[in-house]
């Protein structure tokens, strides 16, 4: 072992016992602010993975859509089948209807599946709170959650449905009579904003409405694991006809996805300050102890120590408080992740706020996810920041001249 390093942790330990109390807050620090970003990036790399599954599982890994509608959907469908890696694929069409129940409007969006293939892409099955996809048929529909609540209705409840083909017709001194449907179902998805405002039909269903004939708006397409989205959109694209084009999951829901990057980047940017602050104690605990023993500095270099050394000294100190401080922090870190959902629920139960919870931000549960580029990014700045807090306390040691502070008092 190097004389530096052997002094340095001396000077962290020197009775070699127990911690001293500067070596303790500077410790304590570093860990805690890593602490706090490892649960922080963890809870929202769980989110963000929960909202990534979310999208797929509603729309698909691959969409392809048209600028009219699609009248050779079949044979879109039957081409993507070839491309290796695409293990499903269903045609759909959407828009947007006003439903009359009673004398409750409401204007949701509207989506017409494809019994035959939906489960193949979208697993609506394990979303569905009441009914069975069995129980759809062109006379019936599903409603989201929330939507049959605020209009009053449950299974076996009639609602009328207005599309903008009435006013098409309207146009041409036609006149088209509102469809009545018999809601079968309700579903639930974990997204305020599906679960609020959206309606399932069937695919003919939807085609009447709209006057569709039998073109669609879309096909969604199901991967299999570990297949490229990306890759399999651009194989799509050199054989799909002009005006059709494949887009991943990822490009149709890039500004959204965009957005939850920001707010994690920006979430990691502001705890960052509280290992910065850790490095300013870190960096206040060695300028007093160059100053405590400033004539022992001097010893050293009137033995014989040079300034590098001398700096050596000081900067390994940095970084075991770094290395420390880090791998207490992790350890902190993945033991309040672990036990994450018991403290939520030990909240619930004190505050009974577990349906509000459930109401209002969807979960009751929280989520974690870490990646390791999340990780080895916290590790690399909390040891970067430690031991770049130890530059200035080694720049000033090495600056001091023997004869100096040997006269210090």
């Amino acid at each position: 072992m190097s004389w530096p390093l052997y002094l340095a942790l001396k000077q962290l330990f020197p009775t070699g016992r127990r911690v001293p109390f500067f070596t303790f807050i500077s410790l304590a620090g570093v860990a805690l602010g890593v602490t706090v970003l490892i649960v922080t990036l963890a809870v929202m790399g769980g989110f963000q993975q929960q909202i990534r599954r979310m999208i797929v599982d509603t729309g698909g890994d691959v969409q392809i859509s048209a600028s009219q509608p699609m009248i050779n959907a079949l044979e879109v469908m039957a081409e993507a089948r070839k491309i290796p890696g695409v293990t499903g694929a269903t045609q759909h069409a959407e828009g947007v209807v006003m439903i009359l129940a009673g004398n409750k409007p409401s204007f949701p969006a509207i989506q017409g599946i494809d019994l035959a293939h939906v489960e193949e892409v979208v697993p609506l099955n394990q979303y569905l709170q009441l009914g069975t996809l069995d129980d759809l048929d062109d006379d019936s529909v599903i409603l989201s959650r929330d939507l049959a609540r605020s209009l009053g209705v449950g299974i076996g409840s009639r609602i009328e449905l207005y599309t903008p083909l009435l006013l098409e017709k309207m146009r041409h001194d036609e006149v088209l009579l509102p469809r009545e449907f018999r809601v079968c179902g309700l579903f639930e998805i974990g997204h305020s904003q599906l679960d609020g405002n959206l309606v399932i039909c069937t695919l003919r269903a939807m085609q009447d409405l709209y006057g569709l004939g039998s073109a669609v708006h879309g096909v969604s397409l199901r991967l299999e694991s570990g297949a490229d989205p990306d890759v399999v959109a651009a194989q799509l694209n050199r054989r799909l006809a002009h005006g059709q084009r494949a887009l991943a999951w990822m490009d149709t829901n890039r500004d959204f996805l965009f957005i939850l990057q920001l707010e994690k980047n920006m979430l990691f940017f502001l705890l960052l300050f509280i290992v910065l602050v850790a490095g300013f104690s870190v960096a206040s605990s060695l300028l007093i102890s160059v100053v405590r023993k400033t004539r022992e500095i001097g010893l050293l270099a009137a033995l014989g120590g040079d300034a590098r050394s001398v700096a050596a000294c000081f900067c390994y100190q940095g970084l075991f408080i770094g290395v420390a401080g880090t791998a207490l922090g992790l350890v902190l870190g993945f033991v309040a992740i672990y036990f994450r959902n018991d403290a939520v629920h030990a909240f619930t139960r004190l505050t009974q706020s577990k349906a509000a919870l459930e109401r209002f931000y969807m979960f009751t549960e929280i989520p974690a996810h870490l990646s390791l580029s999340d990780l080895a990014m916290i590790v690399v700045c909390s040891i970067a920041i430690a031991l770049g807090a130890a530059v200035l306390p080694a720049w000033r040691a090495s600056r001091l001249k023997p004869s100096e502070a040997l006269r210090s008092e």
